[in-house]
């Protein structure tokens, strides 16, 4: 038997950072924020921290507990309330993998180099300046 649920495309990519507002959690999870705030007051999981200025700040793991909901609600066209009791029973997920970072010293490899560089330019630089007095 054929799903009647529409099709709807793979989970996006979350970008690797610490918060996400809500226009940009509504717009990776293709919903509006409304709706968001919505499901806030429905979901207890679903609490994003507020900032001083009163902004909402979702984490990385609210984004995906949003994707979770998305997926309840649109594609196996559960309930509010048998997606929150889904949720309540359903055992934990693994967190999403978050490309490994590179080591410090990758991120500065030729940066030696470089250094020695700008020290003989600049070196460079005081002596056209010593010699101008």
């Amino acid at each position: 038997m054929e799903d009647l649920a529409p099709k709807v495309a793979a989970d996006p990519e979350i970008p690797n950072k610490l918060y996400f507002r809500i226009g940009e959690v509504a717009k990776l999870a293709g919903i509006k924020p409304y709706v968001l705030r919505f499901w806030e007051s429905e979901f207890s999981g679903l609490g994003p921290k507020k900032s001083g200025t009163g902004h909402r700040l979702y984490r990385r793991k609210d984004v995906e507990l949003v994707l979770e909901i998305k997926r309840l609600l649109y594609e196996k066209r559960f309930t509010i309330e048998g997606a929150r009791k889904m949720l309540e029973t359903k055992p934990k997920r693994e967190p999403a993998r978050v490309p490994e970072a590179k080591k410090q010293g990758e991120l500065f490899s030729g940066a030696a180099a470089l250094c020695q560089e700008l020290r003989r330019e600049l070196k460079e630089i005081l002596g056209l300046l010593g010699d101008s007095d």
